[in-house]
């Protein structure tokens, strides 16, 4: 079984339901299934083989999430291009993977110029009469019989990149049984199923991927936006019933501070979960107190996409776990690791390092890159973090970002999370600098409340009466 299997057998068993509600209307499970088989065909024949690689450089919309569906369902490994990004940027990957196909928005066609292999305009008009477009491939392979592969739990599905911003970016390859654990978990913590309207916030070239398929194989719909921005979020909630979301806690924060917004605003709201992004845990009782308990986070990265831990609404009831990422899912282990490669037992510090079939197969073409962050079976996160008796991780900081002064390790997190208590802050990010005399200093980005006024000196005594020096 294979990722997209979940997809035909949902369509299969709901066939009339909706699975996409776009701004221009709505695609049924079996409207979108002769879609994507059409697309999946035109795909393989303009490259036969398979493993090729597909990019796409697109924002949020049906058309997505067609193409990408169409890359999982031809057996082709899928190369997601974020539309924000630069065209250096843009071209650095395509040069790293070669895909012999890229998929495009025609408002992005500046970011993949110059780029070889076969371009695909999304959409069903042509910019040119010489461009190919999904509709036309969708047309022209409308009879096409669905394609049929075979191909091990290793094989990867999709190469997503990190860490490129300096440097050669790396290009993660997630493999089919790292995909499969990932739709199996996701579908089982916050119990998806045929009711559930998902909001698309998030960009489908990152976080947001992870939960195509789930709501798919589950029977649900995704709601494609009518625009961008929190108010046309609190829309999708109000006006078109939206149930689930997947959001960074900036986004969180940007829908309760709307002019005359209110818990009503989003009525059928069942499952909040946060990413990208720690909340501290006074702006999780502030999210719960407007929400409700609706609110989940998972913890992951791109090398073990999106839930190596969750915290499920439930276990938000209790406050003590505010400041944790959860549990472990299943298929995975979860452990913390001293600098002397030994696994610490529960309430010690040390670097959280994980196993298990949510894993990467490694990094592109980085076999040196690879053996520095998977060693024994072990993938290095470089997070360090502690895991208490009950089996609850908490993250303390980026190994890199630990701030040492005076001789004293000072995670940036415990500083944000104290700063964040004082009732004129909004949001705040906390980081050291060298210095002379101290090694390095604690520093801190203050965003106040709007209205609201304080000094520096009045929040350093702050952090300084709960943290102590």
């Amino acid at each position: 079984m294979f990722p997209i299997d979940f997809f035909w057998r949902a369509a299969q068993r709901w066939p009339d339901r909706t699975a996409i509600d776009t701004p221009a209307g709505t695609i049924t499970y079996s409207a979108l299934a002769t879609q994507v088989k059409a697309l999946a065909a035109g795909l393989s024949d303009l490259d036969p083989n398979l493993q090729s690689r597909v990019a796409i450089c697109s924002g949020n919309s049906a058309d997505h999430i067609v193409a990408l569906l169409a890359i999982l369902a031809s057996g082709k490994i899928w190369i997601p291009l974020n539309p924000k990004s630069t065209h250096p940027e843009i071209q650095r990957i395509i040069h790293a993977t070669e895909p012999s196909i890229i998929i495009y928005d025609a408002a992005n066609a500046d970011l993949i110029k110059g780029a070889p292999g076969v371009l695909v305009e999304t959409g069903l008009n042509a910019t040119s009469q010489k461009t190919i477009t999904l509709g036309k491939l969708i047309h022209d392979f409308k009879d096409a019989k669905q394609i049929h592969f075979d191909l091990p739990p290793d094989a990867i599905q999709a190469i997503k990149f990190t860490g490129g911003t300096t440097g050669a970016p790396k290009g993660v390859m997630q493999p089919y049984r790292a995909w499969m654990a990932n739709i199996t978990n996701q579908i089982q913590v916050w119990e998806f199923d045929e009711h559930e309207r998902y909001v698309v916030a998030a960009p489908i070239t990152h976080g947001t991927s992870t939960y195509i398929v789930p709501i798919l194989a589950q029977g649900g719909c995704h709601i494609i936006l009518d625009g961008s921005g929190a108010e046309v979020v609190r829309s999708a909630f109000k006006e078109r019933g939206g149930t689930a979301c997947f959001m960074p806690p900036t986004l969180v924060y940007m829908l309760m501070a709307l002019p005359n917004v209110s818990c009503h605003d989003f009525p059928k709201l069942r499952r909040l979960i946060y990413g990208g992004a720690p909340m501290p845990p006074e702006q999780v009782r502030k999210v719960r107190d407007f929400f409700g308990p609706v609110l989940g986070t998972t913890y992951g990265q791109t090398e073990a996409p999106q839930i190596l831990t969750v915290m499920r609404p439930e276990d938000f009831e209790d406050p003590n776990n505010w400041a944790a990422v959860g549990r472990p899912t299943w298929f995975s282990d979860v452990a913390i690791m001293s600098p002397e490669g030994k696994l610490l037992p529960s309430g010690e510090i040390g670097e959280v390092v994980a196993r298990g079939d949510l894993l990467m197969n490694g990094y592109w073409r980085m076999p040196e890159k690879t053996a520095e962050t998977i060693i024994d079976g072990w993938l290095h996160t470089g997070d360090r973090g502690l895991i208490d008796s009950r089996g609850f991780l908490y993250l303390k900081d980026r190994l890199k970002d630990i701030v040492i002064t005076g001789g004293f390790n000072v995670y940036p997190v415990d500083v944000e999370n104290a700063l964040s208590q004082h009732p004129a802050v909004h949001e705040c990010l906390v980081f050291g600098l060298p210095d002379e005399k101290w090694g390095e200093t604690v520093q801190a980005a203050v965003q106040l409340h709007p209205g609201e006024q304080v000094d520096e000196a009045t929040l350093i005594a702050f952090v300084r009466n709960l943290l102590g020096p």
